[in-house]
């Protein structure tokens, strides 16, 4: 079983860990566990420490505010490799009493992009979808200023601007590769990470993208580790230390994120320490939170397990909206056509972390990147996540995070939402349609009066 293991070494070695100038290995941290097949490629990453700012607060709760600390003496450190043993539990046990400076073992399942199942042929096209919100062009909302990171399998910047008649901006210095992937940021093949890209473009076309081709990562050999968590928590440890880079009074950075488990089979079960899905401690769910607190808007795909249309990978037997889709401080995007209807195969609630999910619905199936070919829709809530980041971004250019936070931003989306289905919030379409127009209403009031 593959597992992320987090160890509390000591300060001076978590400094090591932290200190971009020091290079440190698996093997410096982790030494030899017994049972235990360290992955060598794995650059140790620094897990900060969640602190509620309420004295007494719980933790482990996502409903509080936090500040995290990534001091040598509160952080841990994170690396990853797989346990042979038929009985992991024994094996975990095992390691607790022989190593005291390991502090949790976590599930990390394998994740996948999520395109959609079935054939159905585009309805409409991105140039609607670009009409939907004109206001925020006319508004001089367009993603200017706007770090816009594309969590995937890797963006062709040639393809994105032939398909879209557009430039698109790569900042190949902020852009970061998981271990063993080779390739350029913004040279990538095209595949679902192009699509991605063009799609937030949709809205924000003068964003400057953040390429993370987490989805690339694959290890050859007897132990294969390929397009796993902890290659995510890698990719968000390095965003976060970006934002905290960024003058606090112009932090806007935009996390899209088109992918997810289909399985239990590669994570523990609910209730064990070390599970993914349901589990607010696991160290994705906390480096999501504290991305977020660190003032990012993180987006994710509700998935592609709709009971209409389920793709045939889903595994989980209810619940499909699991782990960090579900997280109470991201956006867990569901997906419609250009009529508004909901797709078939968008994931429902209850979400695991947060029952309410999916938070809203943005566009999909549409004919836009020709990623996959030119007959081929841009298509499942892997396309309605970005045309949704697409839309945070271009309100970032002029609303930063100290001026509307994430938390008021999320709100803010879901009350002007187009309201579907049942009334209110409901499990297909969370509170509704992104809604543009009503969306500028509410920022021109608010500027209106005085919150600018």
């Amino acid at each position: 079983m593959r597992v992320m293991i987090q160890m509390r070494p000591e300060p001076d070695m978590v400094a090591a860990v932290i200190d971009p100038n020091v290079t440190m290995t698996a093997h410096d941290v982790a030494g030899g566990l017994r049972g235990v097949e360290i992955d060598p490629t794995f650059v140790p990453v620094a897990a900060p420490r969640p602190m509620p700012v309420r004295a007494g607060g719980d933790p482990l709760s996502m409903e509080q505010s936090f500040t995290f600390s990534r001091a040598p003496e509160h952080a841990s450190v994170l690396v990853r490799g797989e346990i042979h043993d038929y009985d992991p539990a024994s094996r975990l046990s095992m390691l607790a009493l022989s190593h005291p400076e390991i502090v949790g073992v976590s599930a990390d399942p394998v994740i996948s992009t999520t395109p959609t199942c079935g054939g159905d042929k585009p309805v409409g096209n991105w140039r609607e979808i670009e009409q939907f919100f004109a206001e925020l062009g006319a508004d001089g909302l367009d993603g200017t200023g706007v770090a816009l990171a594309i969590v995937d399998t890797g963006i062709n910047a040639q393809h994105v601007n032939n398909e879209s008649g557009r430039t698109i901006t790569i900042d190949a210095a902020r852009s970061w590769n998981p271990p063993g992937v080779v390739g350029q940021p913004g040279k990538f093949p095209v595949d679902h990470g192009s699509m991605c890209a063009f799609d937030a473009m949709i809205a924000a076309p003068k964003a400057t993208f953040l390429d993370l081709p987490v989805l690339q990562s694959s290890h050859e050999g007897a132990t294969v580790m390929d397009g796993l968590l902890s290659d995510a928590v890698a990719g968000f440890a390095h965003l976060w230390g970006l934002l905290e880079t960024m003058p606090q009074d112009k932090r806007a950075l935009v996390v899209s994120n088109s992918w997810g488990s289909f399985s239990p089979q590669w994570d523990f079960p609910p209730g064990h320490p070390g599970n993914y899905s349901d589990n607010p401690a696991h160290p994705f769910n906390l480096m999501v939170t504290a991305l977020e607190s660190a003032g990012a808007d993180v987006l994710f795909a509700a998935g592609n397990c709709g009971r209409d249309c389920p793709d045939g990978r889903c595994q989980f037997t209810d619940r499909p909206i699991g782990g960090a889709n579900s997280h109470p401080r991201a956006l867990s995007i569901g997906g419609v056509d250009t009529r508004g209807d909901r797709v078939g195969y968008s994931s429902q609630g209850p979400g695991r972390l947060s029952r309410s999910k999916p938070d809203v619905c943005s566009y999909t199936h549409f004919d836009g990147s020709h990623a996959f070919g030119a007959d081929e829709p841009d298509t499942g809530t892997s396309a309605a996540c970005p045309v949704a980041a697409g839309v945070v971004a271009a309100i970032r250019s002029q609303w930063p995070a100290a001026k509307l936070p994430p938390h008021a931003l999320r709100t803010l989306l879901q009350r002007t939402a187009d309201d579907r289905g049942a009334a209110g919030f409901d499990f297909d379409y969370g509170f509704g349609i992104v809604n543009v127009p009503v969306i500028m209403d509410a920022l021109r009031r608010r500027k209106k009066n005085g919150f600018r």
